[in-house]
């Protein structure tokens, strides 16, 4: 690496920093390098200029690295999309929030600020200068693996500066965030292991969040296992796993067992729950609920409730009661309530409810093809070919076809 560097020296005609590299070569191996400025001009390129900066980062010279990129500014020399990790590298190096900030906003006017070497660059610089809810705003924007790893590594770092037994939120939140946007089960594990190995496990949002991605992979098992070795829980924990049963009847269970442990539900737990019912086909157990949010828990339904309790009744062929349902709401019911409505429609074959559902879409969604493609069906179910037609001629006219 040194070899490389040196050469860099040479391209840019900086014999003093070549000068100050050679001295970290042992005597025995300096005869292998050798230094020349014979170019007598500096590089206009950005290539050796990274080279030389990621060369000093790499040697933990962070402030010789961050001097350099200065000098690369002054001497007119545009950076490019490979500077930036290698300066915010030195930036990290050197627990400077601010020079590493002042990067950020350099690589955003350079045009870099979206580019995902430099976000994973501006993760790690963020989370290891103690700034975890930048970083986690940032990390929000991506979802590759070496972006959650680049957090926890600033995670990591923070903590161990932190004084023992001590936990800030900032750590809790960081990580709760990877766990929010775990891609995959394998990167879910992997960091529910750093949780452990780094005494986080009894960290009440990062529980929930642990219980989320467990239950956001179709694992209840995962979720049950966290939750009982949980030693406090509350309302965002129960719905957590009631949301991680969202296809099996034990929702209800949890949600009674919540009830007796006289933690009150909100407005997020009525809507796993009648999900809950809606997958499983428990219609009187999901009728019952959408009652109780009013008469035991003095909660208006809102639209989401609503979504459910239509798409409830609309799964299980009741699709009269749930149009019924529709239009005794106060309120509009929006793309959410018409579009189970009509969906329920075209499983079980009721043209004039899914015209009224389709007519209310149009107007709400005139752009959406999947409401047309729907009533096309249902149409086309009924053997009402001419209907059928008019439809798909509307799909065209809004050029909607493609």
């Amino acid at each position: 690496m040194l070899a490389s560097v040196l050469e860099t020296c040479s391209q840019l005609g900086s014999v003093d920093q070549g000068i100050r590299l050679r001295r970290l070569i042992p005597p025995a191996l300096r005869k292998n390098f050798s230094l020349s400025s014979k170019l007598g001009h500096r590089a206009r390129s950005a290539f050796p200029w990274n080279s030389l900066i990621s060369g000093y980062a790499d040697l933990g010279l962070y402030e010789d690295a961050v001097a350099l990129y200065h000098q690369m500014e002054e001497d007119g020399v545009e950076p490019d999309q490979f500077t930036f990790p290698r300066v915010l590298k030195a930036c990290a190096g050197l627990r400077s929030n601010e020079l590493g900030e002042a990067a950020h906003r350099h690589a955003v006017r350079a045009g870099f600020g979206s580019d995902p070497f430099v976000l994973n660059a501006l993760v790690d610089m963020y989370a290891k200068c103690g700034d975890i809810d930048k970083a986690c705003r940032i990390f929000a924007k991506i979802t590759h693996r070496d972006a959650a790893r680049a957090l926890l590594r600033g995670v990591g770092g923070l903590q161990g500066m932190l004084s023992a037994g001590t936990m800030p939120d900032p750590v809790a939140v960081a990580v709760s965030t990877i766990l929010a946007g775990a891609p995959s089960l394998r990167l879910g594990a992997e960091i529910h292991g750093w949780v452990l190995r780094r005494g986080l496990v009894d960290d009440l949002s990062v529980g929930n969040a642990l219980i989320g991605m467990y239950g956001g992979q179709n694992l209840p098992g995962g979720a049950r296992s966290v939750f009982a070795s949980m030693p406090e829980k509350d309302v965002v924990s129960w719905n957590a796993m009631i949301r991680a049963h969202r296809r099996d009847e034990r929702a209800l269970t949890i949600f009674r067992q919540m009830e007796d442990a006289g933690v009150e539900p909100d407005r997020v737990t009525f809507v796993s729950l009648l999900a809950a019912c809606a997958n499983t086909g428990l219609v009187e157990e999901g009728r019952e609920l959408f009652a109780a949010m009013e008469e035991r828990h003095r909660m208006k339904p809102g639209i989401e409730h609503y979504g459910c309790i239509v798409n409830l009744l609309g799964r299980a062929g009741l699709v009269e009661e749930a149009y019924e349902t529709v239009k005794k709401m106060e309120f509009d019911g929006g793309p959410t309530v018409w579009g189970a409505l009509l969906y329920a429609c075209s499983l079980h074959r009721n043209v004039a409810i899914a015209e009224a559902a389709a007519a209310a879409l149009f107007e709400l969604e005139p752009d959406n093809a999947h409401n047309f493609e729907l009533l096309v069906k249902v149409y086309g179910d009924a053997g009402r070919w001419e209907d059928a037609e008019r439809v798909r001629r509307m799909i065209r006219e809004r050029g909607l076809d493609s």
